[in-house]
């Protein structure tokens, strides 16, 4: 989810959260792997909240190489467009040319993930742990191991 989310075009994806709830059915998908009993609603749940969680934090770390790479780009695009533009008041030319956006966008984006993402790839979670959940034969009952007290 975070790599596909911090990328510029690729993004795109993200319009309706494709990527997200992709990538919380996914989490649920390979936990199911790794138990030989069903997972539960709750278990998707779970993991789809920790893959948010996590992928708002790979969005962080892949954002900040990738703004210094394109904000020299988008600073001369920037500027162009205020050369051409003759009634722009000059605070909001010195806003648009200062550095101090590209941070407030990194921070705004990585609470946005963090809120929203975790949000919606919990519910991909969930729906990944319904659909991928492994059926039992009929007539098997399934019966936890014995827990143990030390």
């Amino acid at each position: 989810m975070g790599v596909l989310t911090a990328l510029p075009i690729v993004s795109i994806g993200n319009c309706c959260c494709l990527w997200v709830l992709g990538g919380g059915a996914l989490a649920a998908y390979l936990l199911q792997q790794d138990h030989p009993a069903p997972i539960t609603i709750g278990d998707g749940a779970l993991v789809g909240l920790l893959e948010g969680v996590f992928g708002s934090f790979v969005v962080l770390v892949l954002s900040i190489p990738l703004a210094l790479i394109i904000e020299p780009i988008q600073r001369q695009f920037i500027a162009g467009i205020l050369e051409r533009m003759e009634n722009i008041p000059p605070e909001i030319r010195d806003l648009a040319m200062n550095r101090g956006v590209t941070v407030l966008r990194i921070a705004g984006q990585f609470i946005f993930w963090l809120v929203i993402g975790s949000a919606f790839s919990t519910l991909g979670g969930v729906v990944g742990a319904a659909i991928f959940q492994k059926k039992l034969p009929p007539g098997t009952i399934d019966v936890p191991p014995p827990v143990t007290s030390s």
